[in-house]
């Protein structure tokens, strides 16, 4: 019984070789693409020598975590007219000129200036934010815009559910967007009953079939986005999904800490255009991207637009927070619940702490991917005999993604502080310059690091061997996480 397989084998040696020739010929395809498409020389002599040693498995992880397949995202992005907003935002005298010279990076980053006459509001944790977006759902009278990563068929999910089904049938025009892997648990029951109210659905890649596959490529490039969109007149972005543990009711986790942003003004208008590419993406169907008579204007505060993702020519986020960490000079604050920088922002913070900053970090105490908080710790771990300042939150798990720059930018948003959300996945994050909400950032974070715990240098010197060795194995995987 034991020889039976190697019977079987030596029978279909035909089939053997056949396929043993297919996954050749496929690992010199993704080696040419390797050599054309190369960022890092690291990164693509390490995908080399494995096409070349063993070509099996690796062209099949190469499609998994090395073949990018968005040109056509690109050519949504042009047809969108990214070129022309900045020339839009002129002639309708929406631009703030003083903060879009001063960040010019980022401007051109987000290819969007820096738009003035908004109104900004940080929405703390799970029950403020979700009020609010419920409430704007109710306001809406033409239009609803709602994209998250995660959307689960929990209480908050349904109630979302409902609140979208009644808006739909008061004649509103309601479009949900979601990504195919972090809602994968959601049921068709929960999306056929919106269809059937006439609420529009659809999964990121649902057009892709070759991105839908349970392996090559679907699992590792994400729209990690959480926005939501009202009449263009007001929007919502920041950490927050939907599902009853970002309320702090998954007795697991406790407490979740986590934070979002209400803009009204221009800057709605802005985020409105990211959710109209990813619909595009999505669904193949152009949206309208009407603009009103007269937009509204009900603040004075400079809002900047970045969404970021794989179809970018240049890695956008990564160079965005690498400017953004460059200009510090008094105090850097980074808050994220997955820590895993690059080689460039590891040495754009250890130059900002050798300038004299005060920078600091804080994570979470608490794991929830294990994985990816391994690896964060000891990334923080690593730092804290540099002159950086790391912190864990104590007081639940903390997930909101923030960077405060002295007294002149701030950033909310949804990108972790990880080569997955500065390289891979799909992202967007709100930049603001006004001293109101440099304010609001600071008391926030205030609160934040007093019910944390600072990582002293002994700490991380009595760390367990193992408990040193294991968090530097999972290191080893940082590109992908």
């Amino acid at each position: 019984m034991s020889g039976a397989p190697l019977v079987v084998l030596f029978e279909h040696l035909d089939i053997v070789a056949w396929f043993l020739g297919a996954n050749f010929l496929l690992a010199m395809v993704c080696a040419v693409r390797e050599v054309m498409n190369s960022r890092t020389s690291q990164g693509s002599i390490a995908w080399l020598l494995s096409l070349i040693m063993l070509p099996f498995p690796t062209a099949f992880l190469y499609l998994i975590f090395g073949w990018k397949l968005f040109d056509e995202y690109s050519a949504v992005q042009s047809h969108s007219a990214r070129k022309a907003r900045a020339k839009q935002a002129a002639e309708l005298m929406i631009t703030d000129p003083e903060a879009t010279s001063e960040w010019p990076v980022l401007a051109n980053v987000a290819q969007m200036p820096f738009l003035s006459g908004n109104k900004a509001e940080l929405l703390i944790d799970g029950s403020a934010t979700f009020e609010s977006i419920f409430a704007g759902i109710r306001r809406a009278q033409d239009y609803i815009l709602i994209q998250f990563y995660i959307i689960r068929d929990d209480r908050l999910g349904q109630e979302l559910a409902q609140l979208l089904i009644e808006r739909a049938r008061a004649g509103v025009t309601v479009r949900v967007l979601y990504d195919d892997i972090g809602s994968n648990g959601l049921p068709i029951e929960y999306v056929q009953r919106l269809r059937r109210a006439g609420v529009q659905v659809a999964t990121f890649n649902q057009r892709h079939p070759f991105l839908r596959i349970y392996g090559p490529t679907r699992i590792n490039y994400r729209s990690h986005r959480k926005v939501v969109s009202v009449d263009g007149k007001e929007a919502w972005v920041g950490g927050h999904n939907v599902g009853i543990e970002y309320l702090g009711e998954d007795p697991r986790f406790g407490h979740w800490r986590d934070t979002h942003v209400h803009v009204t003004g221009p800057a709605a208008l802005a985020v409105g255009l990211v959710f109209r590419e990813d619909w595009e993406w999505a669904t193949g169907e152009r949206l309208p991207t009407p603009l009103p008579a007269k937009i509204d204007t009900p603040g004075d505060q400079p809002v900047l637009v970045m969404p970021t993702g794989p179809a970018d020519k240049l890695e956008g986020c990564a160079i965005a927070f690498t400017e953004v960490i460059s200009r510090a000079r008094r105090r850097l604050w980074i808050v994220s619940p997955y820590f895993v920088p690059g080689l460039d922002v590891q040495t754009a913070l250890y130059a900002a702490a050798l300038r004299g900053v005060d920078v600091r970090i804080l994570l979470p105490k608490k794991p929830d991917h294990i994985l990816v908080w391994l690896a964060s710790n000891s990334h923080a771990d690593s730092m804290v005999g540099h002159g950086i300042s790391v912190y864990r939150y104590l007081a639940g798990f903390l997930h909101e993604k923030i960077i405060l720059v002295d007294d002149e930018i701030a950033g909310v948003g949804t990108a972790n502080f990880d080569n997955r959300s500065f390289t891979i996945n799909f992202e967007c994050t709100l930049w603001f310059t006004s001293p109101e909400m440099i304010a609001a950032v600071d008391r926030m974070l205030d609160a934040d690091f007093a019910a944390s715990h600072q990582t002293r240098l002994e700490d991380v010197r009595n760390q367990p061997w193992i408990q040193r060795f294991i968090g530097h194995g999972a290191r080893l995987f940082s590109p992908i996480l």
